[in-house]
């Protein structure tokens, strides 16, 4: 950033890198996708399996605010929670 200083409704304040820290991102990870017709999704029921295009080896998308920034691979975690080991990083289209 140029300009060390925010102008903002209260007045002019300095910037620090500390006010980012304090943004919320919203994490997703895609695990595949799939296209249904409107009828075949109203005959799904408990315990119906929708096929996805992705095959389990194949790395999950790892969106941030809707943005892809990473893929990788799904684990399981102690206490049986699923996380995601991050294999790559993918360069955003809002690089400079």
């Amino acid at each position: 950033m140029d300009d060390p200083d925010l102008d903002t409704i209260g007045g002019n304040r300095q910037l620090t890198s500390d006010a980012i820290f304090t943004v919320p991102v919203e994490i997703s990870v895609v695990l595949g996708k799939s296209e249904l017709r409107v009828n075949q999704l109203l005959k799904l029921g408990r315990g119906a399996v929708v096929e996805l295009d992705q095959r389990t080896d194949d790395p999950v998308e790892i969106y941030a605010n809707d943005i892809l920034v990473a893929r990788g691979e799904v684990v399981i975690t102690e206490g049986d929670r699923i996380g995601v080991t991050l294999t790559e990083l993918v360069k955003s289209i809002y690089a400079k």
